[in-house]
């Protein structure tokens, strides 16, 4: 026993300049660090929401040359997500892929006239409506068909007037005089011309050459095939020239006219198809094209109007009917992803890519929308594999990882950030200069810790000592002024990682062999701080703090 007592110090101080090496080390190795800090705190995380070890390892992260641990260029890192984890937020993973891409555009659209088939029924002449035989709206009539019958003085003087000259060209004919037989010509041809500029047709002119005698009252007929959509002639009114008397409108043939955002124009082209569907005809589509695109905006609504022509024989499509249009339009080849893989924050456009070993890696790219999916001009390559669902809780869980405050917090193996200097490389066994950055090693505490407060001593020791990566037995030892012990308190311990978002855990304790004990559970090696709640009966709480070093750390390190 005596040698053993000897030898002791001796042991106890190569411990410590081990130890002291041991720390220098993995300093030197602040890459590996990170890479354990992540890892570490990922595994505590696990073990909080009940993950196995197992499920913990994630199959290790050793041999992952080139992966991209700390944040990247989007300021976030690397999201590490078990199988159980993945399965809980529904996360799923699809392969980027070269397609042909075509462009789908909805919007909606409205039936309207054919305006190159629209008449307009117009005199030239004064007169009155003696009989009307199309006398409401939305009447069909053929080309050819009689409106109604027109008596204008005017027209009844001209009729005679033709009938006249062409009597005194039978009689001028025979005479032998040139200029008498021309202008027995000319008075036909005149009066004719102008039985024509009033609207009266060759085949009523050559009827009235037939019959001989003029009419009291002329028939107006169609000109086209069609609808009518406006009348305003009434029997027995006073008509003039300038009155539109009909408006007639042929529906063979019907425009769809569309409204197309200004952000899809590009997306557009003269030709494109066009499928078309209407409440009216559940189930069934009209195919058409494109035929024109406004060349204007509507300033009001950021839009552009486009045509589609569409045949319409039976009548079944009416003007001013509402129709959903879906425009196809062939583009180039590319990356082709859905709109749920892309996070787009106004400011980048950010997909997850899929590194293996569940991970999984923030990325910007370029894309632009091509109907409900996305075009990727920039960033991704054909065969990668990225997330298309839960990518906002992945997110959250990158960003979590990539926190400024997080490597200062883990303290792992007792190191902290606590400096940062510019200077050249300097390692002591006080401090370690490396690259510009200082790093000082903090003190472990192995053994117990005495604290006072007001009359009462607290003793901690921990069962191992020093405390290890998993269960430990913490014994506090309460002593009053006088240092005998205490033992009719009410103790509770409370321990936490000083690190973002980690919560403290309390444990109750039981008195026993002169001491308070209560079991705590470290989920990773570093600095834990362990609060002793000391009550006594009628006074108030005590609260003290220790801090404890567990220990640990990536294998072979």
């Amino acid at each position: 026993m005596k040698y053993v007592r000897m030898i002791q110090p001796k042991w106890n101080a190569v411990t410590f300049r081990f130890r002291t090496y041991f720390n220098m080390k993995r300093a030197l190795l602040m890459i590996f660090i990170i890479v354990a800090a992540f890892w570490s705190f990922h595994l505590t995380r696990n073990r909080a929401m009940g993950v196995t070890e197992t499920e913990q390892s994630m199959n290790g992260m050793s041999g992952m040359e080139g992966m991209e641990i700390g944040p990247n260029e989007t300021g976030q890192s690397v999201a590490m997500l078990s199988p159980q984890k993945k399965q809980l937020i529904g996360m799923k993973v699809t392969e980027v892929e070269e397609k042909e891409t075509k462009a789908i555009i909805r919007a909606a659209g409205r039936v309207a006239y054919d305006e190159r088939k629209l008449a307009r029924i117009t005199l030239k002449v004064d007169g009155w409506i003696e009989k009307l035989f199309v006398n409401f709206t939305g009447q069909e009539v053929k080309k050819g068909e009689p409106l109604f019958t027109l008596y204008s003085p005017d027209l009844l003087a001209t009729q005679q007037e033709y009938l006249l000259a062409r009597r005194s060209q039978k009689k001028l004919s025979a005479s032998p005089i040139a200029d008498v037989r021309e202008t027995g010509n000319l008075l036909i041809e005149s009066t004719r011309k102008r039985l024509l500029l009033w609207g009266i047709s060759d085949q009523q002119i050559e009827e009235l050459e037939k019959r001989g005698e003029s009419q009291t009252a002329m028939t107006i007929t169609s000109p086209i095939d069609g609808v009518v959509i406006k009348r305003e002639g009434i029997q027995g009114m006073r008509v003039t020239p300038e009155m539109t008397l009909y408006e007639i409108a042929d529906l063979s043939t019907v425009w769809i006219l569309a409204d197309i955002y200004e952000s899809e124009i590009s997306s557009i082209k003269k030709g494109a198809e066009a499928n078309i569907t209407m409440a009216a005809y559940p189930g069934e589509a009209f195919k058409g094209n494109i035929a024109f695109i406004d060349s204007f905006l509507n300033p009001e609504t950021r839009t552009v109007q486009v045509r589609i022509e569409l045949p319409n024989p039976d009548l079944k499509l009416k003007p001013q009917m509402f129709a959903d249009v879906e425009l196809s339009s062939p583009l180039q080849r590319g990356l082709l992803i859905p709109e749920s893989a892309l996070l787009d924050s106004g400011v980048r456009q950010m997909v997850f890519v899929d590194q293996g070993r569940e991970m999984f890696a923030p990325r910007e790219v370029k894309a632009r929308r091509i109907g409900s999916d996305y075009i990727v001009e920039k960033g991704l390559t054909a065969g990668e594999k990225i997330v298309t669902s839960a990518n906002f809780l992945i997110d959250s869980e990158s960003k979590l990882m990539a926190s400024s405050n997080m490597m200062g917090a883990l303290g792992m193996a007792g190191i902290r950030m606590e400096q940062a200097q510019m200077g050249e490389m300097d390692m002591n066994t006080d401090g370690m200069k490396m690259d510009g950055m200082q790093m000082k090693k903090e003190k472990t505490l192995t053994g117990p810790q005495t604290k006072k407060k007001g009359d009462l001593t607290l003793t901690l020791v921990t069962k191992p000592t020093p405390p290890v990566d998993g269960e430990n037995l913490l014994h506090l030892v309460l002593t009053d002024a006088v240092g005998k012990p205490i033992e009719n308190a009410k103790v509770t311990f409370s321990y936490t990682m000083p690190m973002p978002g980690m919560k403290a855990v309390k444990v109750p304790t039981t008195f026993k062999n002169g001491q308070y004990e209560g079991k705590a559970k470290f989920g990773m090696p570093g600095t834990w701080e362990v609060t002793a709640f000391v009550t006594l009966s009628g006074k108030p709480e005590v609260q003290e703090k220790f801090t404890l070093e567990a220990g640990g750390g990536m294998p072979g390190m």
